[in-house]
């Protein structure tokens, strides 16, 4: 039986849930608001002059070759970091679920990476991939293997996707073990005696009972890589060389932090904020179908 909390009257419910209320304010509803508002208006370099322009941001913004190109790459960037962190934890997992010695000394191992903020992360992988200094980056080029992600920018574009894959594994390798272990063992046993082992076990019995864990970190690692690989990319290339790493946060952040195209840059922060939104609403879609089923 579901237990519920009954209060007698709405003044302690209320205040109960009022510093929540207010943290979404001021945090969330008032910057959200204020990007409407100046996404629908254009103001010159000094902040001096405001004008009404309607929806001339967002069409000058899907106009712009460079910003429908800065899409293909965001979704592409996304798409692999995704792939990558998740198809890594579960291996993980996997291994981690096993009757092994010394499996809780593994798995907190694996749990730490994600302790280490994205732009320490980024500084970390700087030391390791510098093609001057680092200590991979400059064996490979003693090795005859050009490797500069300073100038090259596909090198640039793979080292951020790899550096950003990394710090989400350990988040999804977290609930990849707490989902292998709510998978009752007879269920393992049973696939086990009828033939099932190894990787058609895996395919055949463990995948489908995780695919609400799946679908789940598949929105939140694309959210990440979206928005929370910021410090990641800025502290490794600031977006290049070119925009080879430019994403789309990173390029609200040009247009309008350096830029000072205030109205074009908050009219991108809608544009990612809308499909936030999207990818949030069809995730409890989703799971709530999953649960009901």
């Amino acid at each position: 039986m579901e237990r519920r909390a009954i209060f007698r009257g709405r003044l302690l419910p209320a205040l109960l849930i009022a510093p929540q209320l207010v943290l979404t304010f001021l945090f969330f509803l008032l910057p959200a608001g204020e990007a409407i508002y100046f996404a629908l208006t254009r103001q010159d370099a000094f902040g001096l002059h405001t004008h009404f322009v309607g929806l001339a941001n967002f069409a000058a913004l899907f106009a712009d070759p460079g910003y429908l190109a800065t899409v293909l790459r965001t979704l592409l960037f996304c798409a692999l970091v995704t792939l990558a962190a998740v198809m890594v934890a579960l291996v993980l997992a996997l291994f981690a679920d096993r009757e092994i010695k010394g499996r809780g000394i593994y798995r907190t191992l694996l749990i730490w990476p994600y302790a280490v903020a994205p732009a320490v992360s980024a500084v970390l992988w700087a030391f390791v991939m510098n093609p001057d200094v680092g200590l991979l980056g400059r064996k490979l080029n003693e090795l005859g293997i050009p490797w500069d992600y300073t100038l090259n920018g596909g090198q640039a574009f793979a080292l951020v996707t790899v550096a950003s894959a990394w710090t989400l594994v350990s988040y999804d390798f977290v609930f990849f073990l707490a989902g292998l272990q709510s998978i009752p063992r007879s269920v393992i046993e049973a696939a086990r005696l009828d033939g099932a082992h190894g990787f058609r076990r895996v395919r055949t019995v463990i995948l489908p009972l995780l695919m609400p864990t799946t679908f789940f970190l598949f929105i939140t690692n694309l959210v990440y890589a979206a928005f929370d690989t910021f410090g990641t990319i800025m502290a490794l290339t600031q977006g290049g060389p070119g925009q080879s790493t430019e994403t789309l946060v990173v390029k609200a952040y040009r247009d309008g932090v350096l830029n000072l195209d205030l109205g074009g840059s908050s009219a991108q922060s809608v544009v990612l904020m809308v499909a936030v939104i999207g990818l949030t609403a069809l995730q409890f879609r989703f799971l709530g179908r999953r649960t009901v089923d």
